[in-house]
């Protein structure tokens, strides 16, 4: 006998089926991504900054100490350094050098003294959570704005992206911050929605973890004020844009307390009286904007922000003005306004900027209900790119970071109309998603280097950006396999952040060449004669000359004319051969040089200097190193000649990048020997 089943009942059978189908999905993308991150956290070698971060938190939780690396708040790191406090570590001792250096230094030993691996690999662990995190909000968000299917495209879309898989697992603010600033707005979403003094309490616990994340969450003030206004004119309510502006002063004041908490309600930097290095006042006063600095003064004198926290806020000023930033082949002092808006047309995928181009579509089909969730998505993301365009301190797409995952609810919003609009439509968005996982499989694990198809790929990325868009210095552990396996023992290496992290820590014993920050800034050891031989690695940071300058300022621009014989994991290029060197010899000639004139013995100085100089004629720096021992040796009128020269060189190349390095120094030589 046929039992015809209610026609409500197969509805509801159905739908459960759905939602099942749905969470055996979301589960499964989850542990896709997990999968994928463990990887990276395996592969990848310590970067530039994940030594002095993980050292910092460290401090943080056993000695409540926040000075070694106050330019990062402090979530992110003790939430890295959690899973240490169980080891027996060893702590450094101080270097006696300035806070900033002493971090990076301590920071290495710390980290590789105690076994490497051992401690990056765990505390990478943890603070895979905020991806995890992340990744769970966005479907939380696409789910609550647009419906379940809505949230699981936008969590597939999410799980695939290269700039998320690259920078999600690694001990680094970017992945936290994103994690912060999407959920502080969802919740002030619900609170916009059904007011509770409980949402809006964890709305003001949300806000303040993003402002100990990193500083950029700050801009959480203007967005959730800016939110409120938008509201109200939405709405044409004046009554609705006067109660999310109290809720979000509250969240704010909240959210004050909650960083407060972080910092132990302390205002000084560490306990016993131990000082900044520099103090705070010399630090504020040598910011290069005095007005900015007046600013940080005055919260100092009244302590409304711990002192570390206002330390580091003039740190991010310190570093908009020496940071150098590398753009479409091109070395600038400050990049240009459009550094953001390209990089974020590089660096994302192909499907997320389809996805994004059609979402007039959205507006026009389905706008008008979806008018609040568009205001909370949008909002967040001009404000962020309105500041970062504005800023100085470009140099990498990862400080876009926070815009990805409101962007990601939205593309999949759009993806999930076009599921549901029939069979064209579907076919579109299903070969969207699909080119999502295609773009990301293709290119794994090179996730750091991605750049999409239309600007020519990962291998093209160097030619429009660098630094840790392509190579943050994670290669290590593929460049000791590539030399293991070529056994040539034979090797040079210029490697991106030597110092703050070195190839020796990773079994790699390659003659160092030197990099600016090798041999200026951590005095590294190293004798380069002007031709070397063998197999040569490159970092594509020190290739482009990130740190040195393009053109004649860069020690290995020859090499970008020369086809490699091997590049590794996209960001380490590697030649064979004989190849002259003079400007990297030159360079660490001029160092030398100049410590030998500390000590006063002025003859082999002298030498140095010489052989700089013939070597590099054309640098401002080797000519400027000659006339400053002349000087020395009060031999004015040659001294004069060579400060001219110094002058001559730093005017006809780059003067924009070496003039506040060089030219006061070179300026004041030349004055002196003029008056002798």
């Amino acid at each position: 006998m046929l039992v015809c089943m209610p026609k409500s009942t197969r509805f509801d059978s159905l739908r459960a089926r759905g939602q099942t189908f749905a969470w055996i999905l979301i589960v499964s993308l989850l542990a896709v991504f997990s999968l994928q991150l463990v990887h990276v956290a395996r592969l990848y070698s310590a970067n530039w900054d994940e030594a002095h971060h993980l050292y910092d938190g460290y401090l943080i939780l056993t000695q409540h100490d926040y000075r070694a690396n106050a330019e990062v708040p402090p979530l992110v790191k003790i939430t890295a350094a959690l899973p240490l406090l169980r080891m027996h570590l060893a702590l450094p001792g101080s270097t006696g050098t300035p806070q900033t250096e002493n971090a990076f230094l301590g920071g290495r030993t710390f980290v590789f003294a105690n076994g490497g691996d051992r401690l990056l690999f765990p505390a990478r662990m943890a603070c895979m959570l905020f991806s995890l995190v992340t990744a769970l909000l966005v479907y939380a968000t696409g789910r609550r704005f647009f419906g379940m299917l809505a949230g699981v495209c936008s969590l597939f879309l999410f799980v695939f992206d290269p700039n998320l898989l690259a920078h999600g697992t690694l001990i680094s603010t970017d992945v936290g911050s994103a994690c912060f600033f999407l959920a502080t707005v969802y919740a002030f979403y619900l609170y916009s929605v059904q007011p509770s003094w409980k949402v809006l309490l964890v709305t003001g616990l949300l806000a303040g973890l993003a402002l100990v994340t990193k500083f950029t969450g700050i801009l959480i003030a203007p967005i959730l004020l800016l939110i409120a206004v938008v509201e109200g004119v939405r709405e044409r309510r004046p009554a609705t844009a006067a109660r999310l502006l109290g809720a979000s002063f509250a969240v704010l004041a909240c959210a004050w307390l909650v960083l407060w908490a972080f910092y132990g309600f302390r205002y000084a930097a560490a306990p016993h009286g131990l000082q900044l290095s520099p103090t705070l006042g010399e630090y504020l006063a040598s910011l290069p904007n005095p007005a900015q600095g007046a600013k940080l003064a005055l919260f100092a004198r009244f302590h409304l922000l711990p002192q570390a926290y206002i330390w580091g806020l003039a740190n991010t000023k310190h570093i908009e003005q020496e940071y150098t930033s590398y753009f479409f082949g091109h070395v600038y002092r400050h990049g240009p306004w459009e550094y953001f808006p390209a990089a974020f047309f590089i660096k994302s995928t192909l499907p997320l900027l389809l996805l994004l181009l059609l979402a007039p579509l959205l507006w026009l089909k389905e706008g008008r209900a979806y008018g609040r969730q568009m205001v909370f998505l949008l909002v967040p993301v001009c404000v962020y790119f309105a500041v970062v365009t504005t800023s100085h301190f470009d140099i990498g797409a990862r400080h876009l970071m926070p815009v990805y995952p409101f962007l990601y609810v939205l593309a999949g919003a759009i993806a999930a109309m076009f599921l549901r609009r029939g069979s064209g439509w579907a076919a579109l968005a299903a070969a969207l998603l699909l080119w999502q996982v295609v773009t990301t499989v293709r290119i794994a694990p090179n996730y750091m280097a991605y750049g999409n198809e239309a600007w020519g790929g990962p291998l093209q990325v160097r030619h429009y950006l660098s630094d840790a868009n392509v190579d943050w210095g994670q290669q290590l552990k593929t460049v000791k396999q590539y030399l293991d396996q070529q056994h040539d023992p034979d090797c040079w290496f210029a490697y991106f952040p030597d110092g703050a992290v070195q190839p020796q820590d990773y079994g790699i014993h390659c003659h160092r060449l030197p990099t600016p920050s090798g041999l200026w800034w951590f005095t590294l050891p190293m004798e380069v004669p002007p031709q070397i031989n063998g197999t040569v690695l490159i970092s594509e940071s020190d290739l482009e000359g990130v740190e040195s300058g393009d053109g004649a300022l860069n020690p290995y621009e020859g090499f970008q004319k020369l086809k490699p014989t091997a590049i590794l994991q996209d960001g380490v290029y590697v030649y064979q051969g004989s190849f002259a060197v003079p400007l990297a010899s030159a360079w660490v000639d001029v160092r030398q040089s100049a410590a030998l004139v500390q000590k006063d013995e002025l003859q082999q100085a002298l030498l140095l200097a010489q052989r700089a100089v013939t070597l590099a004629p054309q640098s401002a720096r080797t000519q400027l190193q000659l006339a400053d021992v002349l000087a020395a040796e009060t031999q004015w009128n040659s001294a004069k000649k060579h400060y001219q020269l110094a002058q001559e060189n730093l005017l006809n190349h780059r003067p924009d990048l070496e003039q506040e390095e060089l030219g006061i120094r070179i300026q004041n030589g030349l004055d002196a020997a003029v008056t002798r």
